[in-house]
């Protein structure tokens, strides 16, 4: 497979700046295997039949960038990925510029206290360990409140007011660096429309972490490190899909880390831990028969997860959108798309 496969010509003026409102107000290409419509979110409930299950990824973000300082007054910006020893307060985290930080070297922020300690680099390079200089996790989740800032993807330039409009109306549980976000585009009311519809609305965890951030740079994507990122999966969660599956009801994703998550649990009998699932063509899909999900990035590892749902065909979904100037990438449109079966390229 040659990198180019999941590449394609994305429009600037394409990507979206600012959500929409209302967040069901967003158009949806509805591509099922015979057509494709153009909707909007809240059409969804045409589309979802009693004794489907709906899922859910119920992380929220973390305000996870800080902008530090060395003490020789250098700026640093740190991006914190995900927390990795509680106890001792050690998260893995982007940090930019690291090339000249040194082992133990603490950063303040703007009024000159100490924040973090950096530690090791990563074996990959990319991330390093850093160890918050404060007293207990709560203490960690205060100055996180008190100096961090919403990680917005880099192509999203301009501010948002309302912070609460990169969280889902659902989440709970601050612990992600960039939200799940076909999940944005759900309001309290159009959930209770859903469930009204005889539609079972479930919820998994899955962590985002640096692959939101990271596009493929190997030749052939498939030789990609994927990183691993944390997920949980309730029991009765798994219990309602494979019930729903067995009577000939369909499970339906919100967005790719809501469908990571439930293929990590049936593809390794576990429901939790860390993942390291990477969704290619040739994939054999185990609980997911419909996925709702944003448009993503050329060269990225959702694109190949979408390309494995439903063969090459995302190519002439994506020329129709661009033809069709729907919103792109995170704060863009969604498209719902039906499983293809044995889909290998």
């Amino acid at each position: 497979m040659d990198i180019s496969e999941i590449d394609y010509e994305l429009p600037s003026e394409l990507i979206a700046q600012t959500p929409i409102e209302p967040r069901d107000a967003a158009r949806l290409m509805v591509a099922s295997p015979d057509v494709v419509e153009h909707r909007i979110v809240r059409d969804i409930t045409e589309y979802l039949r009693p004794g489907d299950v709906l899922v859910v990824n119920h992380t929220r973000v973390l305000p996870a960038r800080l902008k530090l300082k060395r003490k020789t007054g250098g700026a640093v910006e740190v991006l914190l990925l995900e927390a990795v020893n509680v106890k001792t307060l050690e998260w893995d985290a982007l940090v930019r510029p690291g090339g000249k930080l040194a082992l133990g070297e603490e950063l303040v922020d703007n009024q000159g206290r100490a924040v973090l300690a950096i530690g090791e680099r990563s074996q990959a390079g990319d991330t390093f360990m850093v160890r918050f200089l404060a007293n207990s996790e709560h203490d960690v989740m205060n100055m996180l409140m008190e100096i961090g800032e919403i990680p917005l993807p880099p192509y999203i330039t301009t501010s948002l007011q309302d912070k609460d409009r990169y969280q889902t109306v659902f989440s709970h549980d601050q612990k992600s660096s960039a939200a799940p976000t076909a999940g944005l585009h759900f309001t309290p009311e159009l959930l209770d429309r859903i469930r009204a519809i005889g539609v079972t609305i479930c919820e998994v965890e899955l962590v985002v972490g640096l692959d939101t951030f990271k596009p493929i740079s190997t030749e052939n994507p498939l030789d990609h490190v994927i990183h691993t990122e944390s997920y949980h999966v309730p029991q009765e969660t798994l219990d309602v899909c494979l019930q729903a599956k067995s009577t000939g009801s369909r499970v339906i994703a919100i967005g790719t880390t809501a469908t990571r998550a439930l293929e990590s649990a049936a593809t390794f009998d576990s429901l939790r831990g860390r993942t390291n699932l990477f969704i290619t063509p040739g994939y054999e899909w185990k609980i997911v028969d419909v996925m709702m999900t944003n448009f993503h990035m050329p060269r990225t590892t959702l694109l190949l997860m979408v390309q494995a749902f439903v063969g090459t065909r995302w190519k002439s979904l994506y020329a129709q959108a661009i033809e069709r100037k729907y919103r792109m990438l995170s704060f863009g449109d969604a498209m719902l798309l039906y499983r293809v079966a044995n889909v290998s390229s």
